[in-house]
């Protein structure tokens, strides 16, 4: 082997192990997106449709995806992507926070919840990330 090629996979090895762990680098924007996709796509294979239940109300809402949002972000220990999706009995256009967690390098959807009923928010954060819920 060259040894420029050694010095390459020795940096590398070096790299990737720190104090005899492995480094993950912060899941992509892309990624993150994807995850989200990915969990409702999967949800709608297994139940044929993807339903969330409405904290407020307790009812079951059947919901169809409008668009994933470009802007992703992290509070506390999750990473988070949001949706629009539409009621497909209502009409409502519902925004949904899809709580990401990166565990070793793969993202999958932790939580769900409504974050605005029809453009109105049901709640915001504080500067602790605490969620406030609004009336």
């Amino acid at each position: 082997m060259h040894k420029a090629y050694v010095r390459g996979i020795a940096l590398i090895a070096a790299i990737a192990w720190s104090w005899g762990q492995a480094v993950w680098a912060a899941p992509t924007p892309e990624a993150l997106r994807q995850a989200v996709r990915d969990y409702i796509g999967e949800a709608e294979k297994a139940q044929g449709a993807f339903s969330v239940t409405d904290e407020r109300t307790g009812a079951s809402r059947t919901l169809e995806l409008v668009r994933v949002h470009e802007r992703v972000g992290k509070t506390g220990n999750y990473y988070y992507s949001c949706t629009d999706m539409k009621d497909v009995k209502t009409g409502d256009l519902l925004d949904l926070d899809f709580d990401v967690v990166d565990e070793g390098g793969l993202v999958s959807v932790a939580d769900v919840r409504i974050h605005k009923d029809n453009g109105k928010p049901r709640y915001t954060y504080d500067d602790k990330d605490n969620r406030i819920a609004l009336p």
